[in-house]
């Protein structure tokens, strides 16, 4: 019994000796982690915005005088001339309030006459003296009234002639028919100060994606700077095209809130044209705002953040090697709750099976990687995941085991 008891007791330390043996192991091969190789290459980086395709030319066609409209000779969709008429409103009152005001101006004309041949006979008589000044002065008054008058009654013949002349409206450009929004027989209200728009001719030839652009990239973004735009209605389709013009007023959404937006708009001119461009399509923008050739690149999810204090202590370097880059030396894209001094963006590279962490100063980025100004050499095997390990549990001098062939399947899916 007692034998059997030592040979059990015996068994079980065994096993107890091989799980610690195994786990010791286990733990000796290191962390398992993916990794990438940094390389030189071009780097572009880019803001993007969202925002809709409009004519860069467009006309609104409205009277300016109210009346009837008894013509339009065009409907949406079709294609105009400059100098075509579009839109004929009644004409009746305004031909009318012509006559009116070629009548009175005739009227003014004889008055003026009268008063000039009675000024003359004045002057004439006062040179024989056989008037005063006074009434040299009240013959002088006539005629100045008159003249006044003929003059008042000029403008008012001018404003009746352009009255009847509003009644008739064309377009100033060549282009289509984008909008119609009255119809024969309604009225239009007619204002110098107010449009009501009658028809929208716009030229399709010439098209731009207006974008709306976050207040924090605006400043990066320069006239004249190419973008790619994709346009919904043609998927798998890119054009091209280049900044035009940067807005300087912003416009804020949920002011006061804590969904406070402030964007600008940046418009962008296509180069590329398609026949079937429609005003209002919706549009993606990609602007290329800066390229830098031949520079080292590295991941995006390659560089984390670390403790100054950690940092420094782990690496046995003084504080002032730290403090390499002078630049801002915050994460980009990350929140932290420590502040922007006690951090500093490192990547662990991997050498003989070991994570070794490396302070590195950023340069531009684009939507997959950093260009690494200082901090790292071409060809250096950088670790790039997993997120939890790479941002939590990573520490410098500790063992990794690497492993790509996850990366490469999810890539493959």
């Amino acid at each position: 019994m007692n034998k059997k008891k030592l040979i059990i007791g015996i068994i079980i330390v065994v096993v107890i000796a091989v799980l610690i043996i195994v786990n010791v192991a286990s733990k000796d091969e290191g962390i398992e982690v993916q990794t990438e190789k940094a390389f030189l290459d071009d780097i572009t980086q880019t803001v993007s915005g969202n925002g809709r395709i409009f004519p860069e030319t467009e006309v609104k066609i409205s009277a300016r005088v109210p009346g009837k409209i008894l013509n339009i000779a065009v409907k949406e969709g079709d294609s105009v001339k400059a100098g075509q008429v579009l839109v004929r409103l009644e004409q009746e009152q305004y031909k009318a309030a012509l006559e009116r005001a070629e009548s009175s101006l005739m009227e003014a004309k004889a008055n003026l006459k009268l008063a000039n041949s009675e000024l003359k006979r004045a002057k004439e008589l006062l040179d024989q003296n056989l008037i005063s000044i006074a009434e040299l002065e009240i013959a002088q008054a006539k005629y100045d009234q008159a003249l006044s008058s003929l003059q008042q009654r000029e403008a008012s013949v001018n404003e009746a002639k352009d009255a009847l002349e509003w009644t008739v409206l064309s377009t100033p450009i060549d282009g289509v028919v984008t909008e119609k929004n009255k119809e024969l027989g309604e009225m239009a209200l007619g204002s110098q100060f107010q449009e009501d728009v009658i028809l929208q001719v716009a030229d399709l030839t010439e098209m731009e994606a207006r974008i709306e652009v976050n207040e924090n990239d605006i400043i990066n973004v320069n006239l004249n700077d190419s973008s790619e735009v994709e346009i919904d209605a043609f998927p798998d389709t890119t054009f091209t095209g280049y900044v035009s013009e940067i807005s300087n007023s912003a416009e804020t959404r949920g002011l006061g809130s804590i969904e406070e937006v402030t964007n600008f708009e940046v418009k962008i001119r296509l180069v590329d044209r398609l026949p079937s461009f429609r005003p209002g399509m919706s549009a993606t923008a990609e602007v290329a705002t800066e390229t830098r050739k031949d520079v080292l690149n590295a991941p995006i999810q390659s560089v984390t953040v670390r403790d100054r204090k950690t940092l420094t202590r782990k690496r046995g370097i003084e504080e002032k090697e730290v403090e390499e880059p002078e630049e801002e030396i915050t994460p980009k894209d990350k929140k932290s709750a420590k502040k922007e001094d006690d951090l500093v963006e490192v990547v662990f590279i991997v050498e003989e099976g070991v994570a070794n962490m490396r302070p590195v100063t950023l340069g531009i980025s684009d939507d997959n990687y950093y260009e690494i100004t200082s901090g790292l050499q071409d060809g250096e095997e950088i670790v790039t995941g997993p997120y939890r390990v790479l941002s939590r549990t990573l520490k410098d001098g500790g063992k990794v085991k690497v492993n790509n062939k996850k990366k490469s399947l999810a890539s493959n899916e």
